[in-house]
């Protein structure tokens, strides 16, 4: 059986730097057998961010894209933190918010593509956790995805 970074490492897949804050809060803490990361961007390798509003400025498919390039942000930032993740027992939950037009309803479609891309890291009975996918007005930046999430850490 495989570990989440050599699943990881077989998507040949690139992190982004992990991001800095942007405000007055942690990127990434850890309670207990826990580890809570803040809401995350869509940050590209270069740490730039993907930007528009899903169904005027961008597309569902770019908004997909959008929420697996989150969710690789997210990942950074577990690495930087842990150090690897193997140190991640399972994804517990996952809040995903869309960047969206009033009459867009895709908002669960958008967040699949970060919660796909946990499944191929930690499984599907790991990798998969209980999940929240709702549009918002806006989003800092006009970017099109922030996830947040929170992970069950290896005793």
């Amino acid at each position: 059986m495989s570990t989440a970074d050599q699943n990881f490492n077989a998507l040949n897949l690139e992190l982004p730097p992990a991001p800095l804050p942007k405000g007055v809060y942690k990127p990434a803490l850890i309670v207990g057998n826990f580890i809570y990361v803040s809401g995350h961007g869509p940050y590209k390798p270069d740490d730039s961010l993907m930007t528009g509003r899903v169904g005027s400025e961008v597309d569902i498919d770019f908004g997909i894209a959008a929420a697996q390039q989150t969710g690789l942000a997210i990942l950074s930032t577990l690495k930087a933190a842990l150090g690897s993740l193997d140190r991640v027992k399972r994804v517990v939950k996952i809040l995903g918010m869309v960047n969206a037009v009033e009459t867009f309803q895709e908002h669960p479609k958008v967040i699949n593509g970060c919660s796909e891309l946990f499944a191929k890291i930690w499984g599907e009975e790991n990798g998969i956790g209980v999940r929240s996918a709702v549009g918002m007005g806006s989003l800092p930046g006009n970017i099109s995805v922030e996830i947040e999430a929170m992970f069950e850490l290896v005793a």
